[in-house]
């Protein structure tokens, strides 16, 4: 099984316009365009009756002592943890593919209910439902895409892994409001192939 993308190559750097935060001479960090990139994927296993797509990060800082502090870095062996960018589930099949900017173009505040997505899929939310929580201006469910925003002052380059799963389940058995976590233990013994696609982002000029 194989998955590509036309906006960015295997890698390599994630598009600005793809991102949630994106590099200001004044404050750091503004907010992007968070489109979503194309996706396309082809050689899908015989005996798959879904697909099942994850974008996660797994490069987060697991203590925010320092996160987006000036004069303050986030050493790069500081231990990490995960940020989900992206599931959905129930996709078709067959070889197809996502345009860019057709699942998510531009930033909701409180997150995206019903976003765009293939004919019959689903999709779930993301890590910004929890680190948006308690910001009374943009807390809420954030269903879908929304892209990159690291910390402007961590020493790791950021990794984000598309990972493309076959299954042999017609739909995936999880709630209509549902999370990465759930998703993967639906998907235990489910997995006939997974393909994966890495694209990097950071806001620290000396990474960029």
């Amino acid at each position: 099984m194989r998955l590509s993308s036309s906006t960015f190559a295997h890698e390599t750097l994630i598009p600005e316009y793809c991102a949630f935060g994106v590099p200001d001479p004044d404050d750091r960090m503004k907010l992007g365009l968070d489109r979503n990139p194309q996706l396309s994927w082809s050689d899908i296993p015989t005996g798959a009756k879904s697909l099942v797509l994850l974008c996660v990060d797994p490069d987060v800082p697991s203590a925010l002592d320092n996160f987006n502090q000036e004069g303050k870095t986030i050493a790069v062996d500081l231990p990490r943890v995960e940020f989900v960018h992206w599931v959905m589930v129930d996709i078709p099949a067959d070889e197809g593919a996502i345009e860019e900017g057709s699942c998510c173009d531009g930033i909701t505040a409180g997150g995206k209910t019903n976003p765009p997505g293939p004919a019959g899929s689903r999709q779930g939310i993301n890590s910004y439902t929890d680190f948006m929580a308690g910001n009374p201006e943009m807390e809420g469910d954030y269903f879908g895409y929304d892209g990159p925003c690291p910390p402007w002052n961590d020493e790791r380059l950021h990794h984000y892994n598309f990972t493309l799963y076959a299954i042999d389940l017609d739909f995936c058995p999880v709630p209509d409001r549902f999370t990465a976590a759930e998703v993967r233990q639906a998907l235990a013994g489910h997995i006939l192939a997974e393909a994966v696609l890495t694209g990097t982002y950071s806001l620290n000029p000396t990474l960029r």
